[in-house]
């Protein structure tokens, strides 16, 4: 008989960051394991559930007992199988000795290559109480938990303690042990709003009974919940929240019940910037902040607390004055830090180690410095307002506001920047050189912030790829990857004329030049680094990148591949080059022509030199001379688009030479006896390839 399966450990508070994903994975864990019991269909559905205080999940159409089935083993083929005399060979009788059969019992079967034995056995179907128990222990150890721990005088272990086990089957207990306790149908409601232990009548009520006790056992719906009511809030307030999801899943986790209420505190405190405030109360309160309209903050915050009361007002008052020592903090810090200048801040940098291998960050500043004054010339922007932000950038690390919150770097150096008069165009710089900071995030604006940005992130991917720390797997643990992508997007995004290749020459010479200026622990470990192969390494790096960011705007990877296997530099014009691309696959010509070019491709690959003169005197046949006067014709046109960087206009005139083309290889054989004439129809077609090639390697459009 199927009915809905129900499995709950009852704990003690879980893990608030790491809920919803022990939840998850233990809802897989089970159903997989079941699955390959054979005791779950097609039409089985999974419904994971998490509170603070228990992981659960309920399974419809699950089986009593599996069916019984037929096993079937393949052994050795009849050939190894038998000696001469037609009995079992060593390797057969182990075969049988491990599927419990004789000989007699043995049948063959072929698939078209070889005849092997088989054994079929029979096996009777088991009941879902023989394997529940061990399969909810078996998916318990492979939750992702960091740390176990046991309790009481038990061996037992897990991320908490375990106090109750439910596994019913429709309204049968299965009986079975997990962590030393006996299944049940007995739980706990709130821990607060519900007293007495509640008994689960069947699988299907679980979420009704769970309900009835004070607690919303969905995640997902208590999420739900959450988020209408604070926006709700927000709204009566004539406000808005601090968007954030990952504290909505964190306060999510915290509470089985939820009510929202509104706290206050004093208007002083909005001195601080809003920023330092947000984060005290989003990190260590759990609070979402109120911004008006305007965004700007205001002394309200809304409280999702775990407890539903009539009179709030000890809950409210509670826990304004947990924030109020919170907020005075940041207030303190922010006076302190403006009593130093960021300037003055600078020198303190050199007391501050970067890398073991890579110096301090005062010298990580200085390449940085140098770097963005470098980019910024090639921008045309001013080279002196470049050097200053990058040289600023990094002050803000010596602030006890950073160190309290690491976060607010680059946030905290753009206000310090302007309380020391500084032009806002550089404090702009020092916040805007962290970005982008993840997927979706803003990009620099404006010359000086992309320049000192692109030098942060260049010296970070040379500096950490010359010493080694190359990423590997999901291991990144220096950011690489994100860095290379914010190259990336700030010179395809904004764009910006700079070739990738001497970006990382520029970023080279500054480690080069700084390591034969010191005799320090930057002369030791990098004087006798191979710096070339280390700027064509990164190069690659982040070519691979360049793909992975493609992937995600264009869905041929034909066409990415034909422009990225050119190794393009000015990734400024990648996506122009691939919309041509995108545009010219379309025409019916394209598959004629990318089958051409792979066949010229081939063709070159198997001479060892070809003249790149042509010799019109030697051009015999009517279809060589068409192709030629078509190449000389198209040679100027297709000079002229690529100089204004029109290049579906490129790939349009290209279009137009199929015709010569397919008629050149139709009725000309290229390897000619006449070595001339051989080589100077080569010739023809390396001129010809060059010039197809001009966009993109259109070879790689080739079926």
């Amino acid at each position: 008989m199927k009915r809905t399966l129900l499995v709950e450990l009852l704990t003690e508070e879980l893990p608030p960051k790491a809920l919803e994903r022990l939840s998850t994975v233990f809802a897989n864990e089970v159903l997989t394991a079941l699955r390959e019991q054979e005791l779950t269909g097609e039409d089985s559905l999974c419904t994971p559930f998490a509170t603070p205080r228990r992981l659960a999940l309920t399974i419809t159409n699950v089986a009593s007992q599996q069916a019984d089935r037929v096993i079937e083993r393949k052994g050795p083929a009849v050939a190894a199988g038998v000696d001469i005399e037609g009995k079992p060979s060593k390797a057969l009788e182990g075969f049988m000795r491990g599927a419990g059969v004789t000989f007699e019992q043995l049948q063959r079967s072929n698939d078209n290559k070889t005849e092997y034995f088989v054994a079929r056995l029979e096996k009777k179907g088991q009941p879902l109480d023989v394997y529940l128990a061990n399969i909810i222990t078996q998916a318990l150890k492979k939750l992702p938990v960091p740390k176990l721990m046991r309790w009481g005088d038990s061996d037992h272990q897990f991320v908490r303690p375990v106090h109750g086990l439910i596994m019913l089957h429709g309204d049968r207990i299965v009986p079975g042990e997990v962590l030393g306790l006996q299944s049940d149908r007995l739980t706990s409601g709130h821990r607060f709003l519900h007293t007495g232990a509640m008994q689960v009548v069947s699988a299907d009520s679980y979420e009704e009974t769970m309900t009835n006790g004070k607690v919303i056992a969905s995640f997902e719906k208590r999420r739900t919940r959450i988020d209408e009511y604070i926006k709700a809030k927000a709204h009566a307030l004539n406000a808005r929240i601090n968007p954030s999801d990952s504290l909505l899943d964190e306060v999510t986790a915290l509470v089985e019940w939820s009510a929202i209420y509104v706290g206050e505190f004093e208007e002083e405190y909005l001195e601080v910037p809003q920023e330092c405030l947000i984060l005290t109360m989003q990190q260590n309160q759990k609070y979402f902040p109120l911004l008006n309209n305007n965004g700007k903050l205001l002394n309200k915050f809304l409280i999702v607390s775990n407890m539903q009361v009539d009179n709030p007002k000890h809950i409210i008052g509670g826990n304004q004055r947990v924030v109020r020592p919170r907020l005075a903090d940041a207030r303190f810090f922010f006076n302190q830090d403006r009593k130093q200048t960021l300037e003055s801040r600078v020198a303190k940098l050199g007391n501050v180690v970067y890398h073991n291998k890579l110096g301090t960050q005062l010298q990580r500043v200085e390449r940085i410095t140098t770097l963005a004054g470098a980019i910024a010339h090639q921008l045309n922007a001013e080279k002196s307002v470049a050097e200053l932000a990058a040289r600023l950038a990094k002050a803000d690390l010596t602030t006890d506001m950073v160190g309290e919150f690491p976060e607010l770097q680059g946030i905290m150096g753009r206000y310090y920047a302007l309380h020391d008069s500084e032009n806002p165009v550089v404090a702009d710089a020092i916040a805007a050189h962290y970005h982008p900071r993840f997927a979706g995030d803003s990009l620099p604006q404006g010359a000086i912030a992309c320049a000192v940005a692109l030098a942060d992130k260049l010296d970070t991917l040379v500096g950490i790829y010359g010493i080694g720390l190359i990423p590997t797997g999901d291991k990144d643990p220096f950011g690489l990857r994100r860095h290379a992508l914010g190259v990336l997007r700030i010179l395809i995004e904004t764009p910006l004329n700079l070739p990738l290749d001497t970006l990382l020459k520029l970023c080279k010479d500054g480690f080069i030049n700084q390591t034969h200026s010191s005799t320090g622990i930057l002369s030791l470990f990098l004087k006798d680094f191979a710096w070339d192969s280390v700027v064509a390494d990164v190069h690659g790096f982040m070519l691979e990148r360049l793909r992975g960011y493609l992937r995600e705007r264009v869905s041929s990877s034909k066409v990415i591949e034909a422009v990225v296997c050119q190794n393009p530099t000015r990734l400024d014009l990648v996506m122009p080059r691939l919309e041509a691309v995108c545009v010219f696959g379309t025409l019916p010509e394209a598959e004629a022509l990318a089958a051409a070019n792979k066949r010229i491709q081939n063709i070159l690959k198997k001479t060892a030199t070809i003249k790149t003169t042509i010799q019109p005197e030697l051009l015999q046949e009517d279809a060589e001379q068409n192709l030629y006067e078509v190449v000389q014709s198209l040679t100027p046109q297709v000079e002229a688009g690529m100089q204004k960087q029109d290049y579906n206009s490129v790939l349009i005139l290209l279009a137009s030479a199929r015709t010569a083309v397919d008629e050149f290889f139709d009725k000309v054989m290229v390897m000619a006896e006449d070595p001339a004439v051989r080589n100077n129809r080569l010739a023809l077609l390396k001129r010809l390839g060059d010039l197809m090639n001009q966009v993109a390697d259109i070879s790689k459009l080739a079926t």
